[in-house]
C-alpha cells in the first residue's frame, strides 16, 4: 500500500460502541452489524474485520429484502431489472445497499447512525434517502431505520435485518426456538411465495410455544406474528446447555419474519450453528406481487425499530 498504510478492510470503516459488558461493531459497508459480543462471547455469529459478510450476515436488505423473481418488475409503469446475485435460482436477492458504502453521521460511545442515498440504478430507478442508527442500552441493541423519499416521484420499498443469533452451543439442534408466527407462506422450487398462505398449528414449523429445534430445517418465511400490548413480536433462541438466550424483537412496521437454520450456507462448518432471524417489512417478492410494499412520496419518511436482547 502507498506510503506503508496498512490495507483496507474488506468492508471499509469499522465503527465499535460499547455499553457495560456489551459490545458491537458496524461497518461502512452496508452498514452491517459485523459482531455483537457481551462480556467477549458472541451474540449474533458474525464475522472478523478481515473478511466480508457471507450468507447475509448482519446485513440490511433493501430497498427489497429477500428474494425478487428473474430480478425484474413492473411498478407504475416504470420497468426494472436487477442484477441475479441468486443466480442458481434465477433471483435478485436482499437488495442493494448491502454492498454499497455508507456515510458516517454520529459516533459516541454507545450508539453509531450512518446514511446511505440510494440513486437510481437499472435494478431500483428510484431515489431514496436512509438513516440506519445501532444504539446499545442496558437491554441490548436497538437498530432504527428511517427512510425518505428523495426523488420527483413515488418510490416503492422494503426493508429487512438479517443476524444470525446464537445461545452458544455448537449445533442449533439442541436450541429451544420461539416464533411468534401463526401462519407461513408456502414457497415454491425457486423460494419465491406462490401466495398460498397456509397455518404453521399442527406442523413442524409450528414454534409458537419454545420447544427444541431438534433436525427441523427452516428456510421459512412467517407472518401474521403475535404481538404485546405495545405492537411487539418477540422470537427467542435458547439452549438449556449454556444457559443462554436471545430474544429479537420488532415493532408493528415489521410484519413478517424469516427464519433460517443456515443449512445451505456455502461454508459447511458453518451450517446449523446460529438461527438467522430476520425482521421484513414484505413478504419475499414483494415488488412483483405488491403486498404490503411500502410507497414514500418525495420528502416523506418512515421509521421503524427491531432490536436483540441477550439474557
Amino acid at each position: 500500500m502507498p506510503n506503508g498504510d496498512a490495507p483496507m478492510p474488506p468492508t471499509g470503516e469499522q465503527w465499535t460502541i460499547g455499553h457495560g459488558h456489551q459490545e458491537a461493531v458496524v461497518t461502512e459497508v452496508g452498514a452491517t452489524l459485523r459482531s455483537y459480543t457481551v462480556g467477549g462471547t458472541d451474540v449474533v455469529q458474525g464475522f472478523g474485520p478481515g473478511e466480508w459478510s457471507r450468507a447475509g450476515r448482519g446485513q440490511v436488505l433493501a430497498p427489497w429484502p429477500n428474494r425478487l423473481g428473474d430480478g425484474s418488475y413492473r411498478w407504475r409503469g416504470v420497468v426494472a431489472q436487477a442484477a441475479l446475485d441468486e443466480p442458481q435460482l434465477g433471483n435478485a436477492i436482499h437488495g442493494l445497499v448491502r454492498w454499497l458504502p455508507w456515510r458516517l453521521e454520529n459516533h459516541a460511545q454507545n450508539v453509531v447512525s450512518l446514511l446511505c442515498p440510494l440513486h437510481p440504478t437499472p435494478g431500483y430507478p428510484f431515489s431514496l434517502a436512509l438513516r440506519i442508527e445501532y444504539r446499545l442500552r442496558r437491554d441490548g441493541l436497538a437498530v432504527t431505520t428511517t427512510v425518505t423519499g428523495a426523488g420527483e416521484g413515488a418510490a416503492p420499498f422494503g426493508i429487512g435485518f438479517h443476524p444470525y443469533v446464537t445461545a452458544g452451543s455448537d449445533r442449533v439442534d439442541t436450541a429451544h426456538l420461539l416464533l411468534p408466527a401463526t401462519t407461513r407462506l408456502v414457497l415454491d422450487a425457486r423460494a419465491l411465495p406462490t401466495g398460498e398462505v397456509r397455518p404453521v398449528a399442527g406442523t413442524e414449523l409450528d414454534f409458537t410455544r419454545p420447544r427444541p429445534i431438534g433436525p427441523v430445517r427452516l428456510d421459512t418465511a412467517l407472518t401474521d406474528l403475535q404481538r404485546d400490548g405495545e405492537g411487539i413480536a418477540r422470537a427467542r433462541l435458547e439452549d438449556p446447555l449454556t444457559g443462554r438466550g436471545v430474544e429479537v424483537w420488532m415493532d408493528d412496521r415489521f410484519r413478517y419474519l424469516m427464519c433460517y437454520t443456515g443449512d445451505t450456507v456455502a461454508d459447511e462448518a458453518m451450517r446449523r450453528t446460529a438461527v438467522a432471524i430476520e425482521p421484513m417489512t414484505c413478504p419475499p417478492d414483494a415488488f412483483r406481487s405488491e403486498r404490503d410494499l411500502i410507497v414514500l412520496e418525495p420528502g416523506i419518511s418512515w421509521e421503524a425499530s427491531w432490536g436483540i436482547h441477550p439474557y
